[in-house]
């Protein structure tokens, strides 16, 4: 089972986190990486460059992202990163809907022996670190939401607030999220 965290991020909130990440050894991947894909590290200054919606970092200090090449398909001629034996995190950036509500993003990464996704060894203890630290920063900075699944950032409950900004489960027929106080 992967560690899971749902989350509100505002933009704000997404450059004060990607400042924290700049500690770590991570460089950005898309979902489905480009064969021409340079990879870079995540940090402050590359917010303007990341993917618009689903990403992997890597823990390149950990060991390289396991790739293959995509043969069939629409993605055909793309690399796939296999998340289940390479150490990474997937994140799924936050997005306005065209209601103008910020849907959740997700963060998570696979670290179990699992029968379900084949993996045979559980994740290296520097691997498990990392995450974990993210996670506890997370936690930390974060509010609570209504219901307890989410995590808030200071900045979007600050615009929940003020601007009555909606937060919207991005799941199918996902409700709204409210932040505690």
């Amino acid at each position: 089972m992967a560690s899971q965290l749902q989350y509100f991020m505002s933009p704000d909130d997404e450059v004060a986190f990607f400042r924290f990440l700049e500690r770590f050894e991570l460089e950005v991947y898309p979902r489905r990486v480009p064969p021409d894909w340079e990879a870079f590290r995540a940090s402050q200054e590359n917010v303007p460059r990341l993917p618009e919606e689903d990403m992997y970092l890597v823990a390149v200090s950990v060991g390289p992202a396991i790739v293959d090449k995509v043969k069939r398909g629409p993605d055909k001629g793309f690399w796939r990163i296999d998340e289940v034996r390479s150490p990474v995190i997937f994140m799924e950036r936050c997005r306005m809907n065209e209601e103008g509500e910020l849907l959740s993003g997700q963060m998570w990464a696979e670290m179990e022996v699992t029968p379900q996704t084949g993996r045979k060894d559980a994740a290296s203890d520097q691997f498990r670190r990392i995450y974990r630290e993210i996670e506890e920063y997370l936690k930390k900075t974060f509010r609570k939401g209504d219901p307890k699944a989410f995590l808030v950032g200071p900045k979007a409950a600050r615009l929940y607030k003020e601007t009555r900004l909606v937060l919207r489960d991005s799941a199918h027929r996902g409700g709204t999220v409210v932040p505690y106080k």
